[in-house]
């Protein structure tokens, strides 16, 4: 899903100031008093979000522009659950203690995959059922389209036929022989089941659990649900969860209430009596809480801006906040893009060529970025699989970067391909045509290189990223003009769109984060570069690539995950650029069961508890 990492500014503190922590049993967050270590049952913890993050979408089943981690991560999975968890220990990997299902068993060629769930149950009383899986089933097969990470030729389009056959029990038909792995960790991990008191539409109960044509209508009525923000806490469909936290309180600026489900069937019930989610237009605001020492922030994140550079061979640099807070960064299984729209109408031929592509990730200085901007805390991307946190998919020695920062190179890339690069001018289109020293397919005659990118706002680190890349573009003849805006503009702006569409338009996005590879945890790239995927957000259509992709699917073996690697490094679906640390989280001293961080974002506060 689509990341936004925590940025650097500043805002109005009363809010944040009002959510002063009251807490059980003789326990207060930061409080400076000496510990015993004794854990104590109760209390309210405040987690700080990213500047301009807030969720904005309550409905698991949601498309692109709704489908980041806040959103997911932070509010969604607290109350409702995915059939499978992932993340354990800081790894990014199955969660099987966590997972409302067993692990699934594969027969017939691994053709016919069988599961089981396990007694969980719904906060009205209600099983979490087969039936619950087949009503997320149904809802993809009637709205595939409308769900973020649907990729054709993947769920639900690979699967034949998918059955209940008892109440606990589901087995699905697979189109094809697929890669145990990647089916779980890709596809049936995408499904989060649904309880049966949503089958409904505004006129009343329907039946999506069985009836696939009864799907768009229960879809719309909850897509419309959904949008009404300011009654998601006192709605009664939202009101029916199965996570371990249900809704207390909802605000459309972002402050939320979480308090625990009575009926969490889990292994982890909450300590916590409470939590609470707290917004930030920028993060020099948040910083001032934190540093306060009003016991408002249980967990934050010190701003790139006020961290000290990490020393050489060290993990993390001085804490700043040591009195009161444990310093912990927080990198995720991700890679950092920004996209060019292909789908464009005017610009969409000169952004389809790939000497362009590779170009515009020549002009990002990489390097120089991660230690002016974050001081150390990030690595290059260097394509389309991450190289860190440590994996067994990529590293620097299987994947290098092809096209580091090199304005010699990105002014030859252009000039061999028919522009002009006049240094602090637009450059034109000379030699239109589709020759391989010409524009290429679709470029008329003068041309222009010039283009409009629209980034995330309140985060400085971006906003000098994006300066750097428009003063070195200026010296080969492109010129870039900068918008910023808040995260949720910039990814309700920039998404997979139709040529010829009123909302495709938009020229270039970058919302700051890339992508965490969740629900796609094996990264094979089908959901952000597959042709038609719901997060292809720049539009890119390879078929090399797809072919690629579908190679990886079919087969563990790595030389199938290295062949993607290498020509997604060379072809450039998106413009790369720094891979920063999700945040440098800082935590109450006295505040227990936060780490590790999970690498896939996820949060289980559910875990969390004070000592003495």
């Amino acid at each position: 899903m689509r990341g936004g990492t925590s940025p650097a500014g500043r805002r109005s503190v009363w809010a944040v100031l009002l959510l002063t922590v009251v807490l059980v049993g003789g326990c207060a967050g930061g409080q400076t008093t000496p510990s015993t270590g004794q854990p104590v049952r109760g209390g309210v913890a405040t987690f700080a979000l990213p500047a301009n993050l807030t969720p904005n979408y309550i409905f698991p089943f949601m498309p692109s522009e709704y489908f980041g981690v806040v959103t997911v991560n932070a509010f969604q999975y607290l109350m409702y659950r995915p059939m499978y968890w992932f993340g354990e220990n800081g790894q990014a990997v199955l969660n099987d203690r966590l997972s409302l299902a067993e692990q699934p068993t594969f027969a017939d060629d691994n053709r016919t995959v069988t599961l089981r769930l396990r007694d969980y149950a719904w906060s009205d009383g209600a099983k979490v059922t087969a039936d619950g899986v087949l009503f997320w089933m149904n809802m993809m097969k009637a709205e595939k389209d409308k769900w973020a990470a649907y990729s054709p030729g993947g769920i639900p389009d690979d699967v034949d036929s998918v059955t209940a056959d008892s109440p606990n029990q589901v087995t699905f038909h697979l189109n094809k022989t697929y890669s145990q792995k990647w089916f779980l960790y890709n596809e049936l991990s995408q499904i989060t089941p649904l309880p049966h008191a949503w089958d409904r539409t505004a006129t009343g109960q329907a039946d999506c659990e069985h009836k696939v044509d009864d799907c768009a209508a229960v879809h719309d009525y909850l897509t419309e649900e959904s949008k009404s923000l300011n009654t998601y806490a006192t709605s009664p469909i939202w009101g029916v969860v199965d996570g371990p936290w249900r809704l207390k309180a909802f605000n459309a600026d972002g402050n939320v209430s979480f308090v625990p489900n009575p009926s969490y069937s889990g292994p982890n019930k909450p300590h916590l009596d409470q939590f609470d989610l707290a917004p930030f237009s920028d993060d020099s605001a948040e910083y001032n809480v934190l540093r306060s020492g009003n016991n408002a922030i249980q967990v934050g994140y010190l701003p790139y801006d006020n961290a000290p550079a990490i020393p050489q061979g060290q993990r993390v640099g001085h804490n700043p906040l040591e009195s009161n807070y444990t310093l912990d960064p927080w990198q995720s299984l991700s890679i950092n893009y920004f996209v060019t729209n292909n789908h464009n109408p005017k610009l969409g031929p000169i952004f389809r060529q790939p000497y362009l592509r590779q170009a515009l990730t020549s002009l990002v200085d990489q390097k120089s970025i991660i230690k002016a901007a974050v001081h150390g805390y990030g690595v290059p991307t260097n394509g389309p699989v991450p190289i860190t946190p440590p994996n067994p998919f990529a590293n620097e020695q299987t994947e290098p970067n092809r096209f580091p920062y090199d304005l010699d190179r990105a002014k030859k890339l252009l000039a061999d391909h028919g522009w002009s690069t006049p240094p602090d001018a637009v450059g034109v289109c000379q030699r239109p045509g589709t020759g391989p020293d010409q524009c290429g397919p679709g470029v008329p005659a003068g041309a222009q290189l010039e283009f409009h990118m629209l980034y995330r706002s309140g985060t400085q680190n971006i906003t000098l990223a994006m300066q750097q890349l428009q003063s070195a573009a200026s010296r080969v003849g492109i010129k870039f003009d900068l918008q910023a805006a808040p995260f949720n503009t910039v990814i309700g702006t920039a998404i997979p769109c139709k040529e010829g569409a009123a909302d495709c338009n938009w020229e270039m996005g970058n919302w700051g984060g890339g992508w965490i590879f969740a629900p796609d945890y094996y990264p094979t790239g089908e959901l952000i570069f597959g042709t038609g995927a719901g997060s292809n957000i720049g539009n890119i259509s390879d078929p090399t690539l797809d072919q690629l992709v579908a190679a990886s699917q079919h087969s563990d073996a790595p030389e199938a995950m290295n062949a993607y690697i290498h020509y997604g490094s060379e072809s450039m679906p998106a413009i790369w650029q720094p891979n920063y640390d999700y945040q440098i989280t800082e935590i109450a001293n006295n505040l227990k069961g936060v780490t590790p961080q999970s690498a896939l974002l996820n949060i289980n506060p559910e875990d969390w508890y004070y000592v003495r």
